[in-house]
């Protein structure tokens, strides 16, 4: 495996359903290990209540506020924090405030690239929430 370096504007962009997402790191990039993400959301932005079966996920939040739902517990986390979600715990977040919010992601181990991927084709409109489970399910997250 060798070092890379991913300037500010580099990395793949994607639109996944209104969360917006640049693949800093790949599985290919880290021989499996992780997958590194930056995004810039939106307020209102939200993904819902899911569960990762696969996946541990590092949330660094760099501006703006994510409220983070947590089974049944609600926190707004802001600049500067952390959230660490383990695999098989439901969790959900949504972009809260005024402005938007830049996060860095970090999952462990990587493979939801091609998820993301996928999801990223789907059609603008409305999202065909059936057509998103299914895809999702193939990749070990169920939303509950």
């Amino acid at each position: 495996m060798k070092h890379k370096i991913v300037l500010k504007d580099e990395g793949q962009k994607l639109n996944i359903l209104g969360d917006h997402q640049q693949i800093k790191l790949t599985g290919k990039d880290t021989n499996g290990r992780f997958l590194a993400i930056y995004q810039d959301n939106s307020p209102n932005t939200q993904i819902p209540m899911h569960v990762h079966q696969n996946e541990d996920e590092v949330y660094k939040i760099v501006e703006g506020e994510v409220e983070f739902t947590v089974g049944e517990k609600k926190s707004v986390l802001k600049s500067g924090d952390t959230i660490f979600l383990p695999k098989n715990i439901p969790h959900a977040w949504k972009v809260v405030g005024k402005s938007n919010a830049k996060v860095y992601l970090d999952i462990f181990p990587s493979g939801l690239e091609d998820m993301f991927e996928e999801l990223s084709k789907l059609p603008a409109g409305p999202p065909d929430f059936p057509q998103i489970a299914v895809i999702c399910r193939r990749y070990g997250i169920s939303f509950v």
